[in-house]
């Protein structure tokens, strides 16, 4: 594709695991599209629809009324045959026959990492919008659909709040985060949470075990215990069944959230910052960027290559932990 060609027409997709404020981003997407006069297409299940050519023009009208829905109206999947050149090339053939000349993907390292070699290999425009509940990329502050992950699951403990001090009961209560904490440690926080515990600090079981014991003799049983499911020490289950062990009188329960962080309408702060990064994608597009990330850092917009959202860490902030382990003294 010549890299100095005029884009007129972009395609929107959504790709990975649906994360609250997708919704918001495609809206932003095409909007913005249709302002600067381009044609807009949805492509419907990701990289798997591009291939099977699931592509369909899109207006203004068809992305009204959809700010406020969780999940994605274009749908996501993961697609095994867009690791393969065979697969990219059928994929590019349908963007082809739709004279489709940029992309904007919203979902997550994975996503990124797709759109990165079919960039390499067809010279195909393309931003990356961040769409991950995990806020684990680099490069930006948050990401789409956190916010309201947090504050799904921080209802919930408050709900789990109310049994566990009513029956003078321990409740571990265990997050989504398989290889990162941030979902636990912000939820551990506003939930004022006994202990947490994530994948990137490894908590002695014994101090924790002190810290129970301690609490039982002063009759101040704290009640919530946040887990990552990633976390070193065992998910909530093993860590429950632990407990249970070591004090047998303690009427310890377990809570999984799961899946419900993932749905519900999106909270206002992930609908704005949906917004202006959809907003932000196409504006990018048109000024020639390509193979890069849309973020937010100190509330400025900013872009960053493929290459470091994919492959450089976002460092979760451990004066954080610190400071929840004080707060819950």
């Amino acid at each position: 594709m010549d890299k100095n060609k005029e884009i007129r027409r972009i395609g929107v997709f959504s790709s990975g695991g649906d994360a609250p404020g997708m919704n918001a981003a495609i809206r932003a997407v095409v909007r913005t599209g249709v302002y600067h006069g381009l044609d807009v297409f949805g492509i419907y299940r990701g990289y798997e629809g591009m291939i099977e050519g699931d592509i369909v023009p899109m207006s203004k009208r068809d992305v009204g009324n959809i700010i406020h829905r969780g999940g994605t109206v274009l749908k996501t999947a993961r697609s095994e045959r867009f690791k393969t050149s065979e697969g990219r090339k059928t994929a590019y053939e349908a963007l082809q026959r739709h004279k489709i000349d940029g992309l904007v993907v919203i979902g997550g390292d994975g996503s990124f990492t797709g759109g990165k070699i079919f960039h390499e290999e067809y010279g195909m425009p393309i931003i990356g919008v961040p769409g991950t509940i995990d806020n684990d990329l680099y490069g930006t502050d948050y990401t789409i659909g956190f916010d309201t992950a947090v504050n799904t699951a921080v209802e919930a403990l408050d709900r789990i709040r109310d049994t566990a001090e009513s029956h003078n009961r321990l409740f571990l209560v265990e997050v989504m985060g398989r290889d990162t904490g941030y979902i636990a440690l912000n939820t551990g926080i506003a939930s004022g949470a006994g202990a947490i515990l994530i994948p990137e600090s490894t908590i002695d079981l014994d101090v924790l075990m002190q810290h129970l014991e301690k609490s039982g003799k002063h009759k101040k049983l704290f009640s919530l215990i946040v887990v990552a499911e990633g976390n070193e020490n065992g998910n909530a289950q093993q860590l429950a069944n632990e407990i249970k062990k070591r004090f047998p009188d303690y009427d310890t329960k377990v809570t999984i959230i799961g899946h419900l962080q993932r749905g519900g309408s999106p909270s206002a702060m992930d609908r704005l910052i949906a917004s202006r990064m959809g907003y932000a994608a196409v504006e990018s597009i048109l000024q020639g960027h390509s193979s890069k990330m849309v973020g937010i850092q100190n509330n400025q917009i900013n872009l960053v290559s493929f290459d470091d959202a994919i492959n450089k860490s976002k460092e979760i902030d451990m004066l954080q932990l610190k400071m929840a382990g004080i707060l819950s003294l």
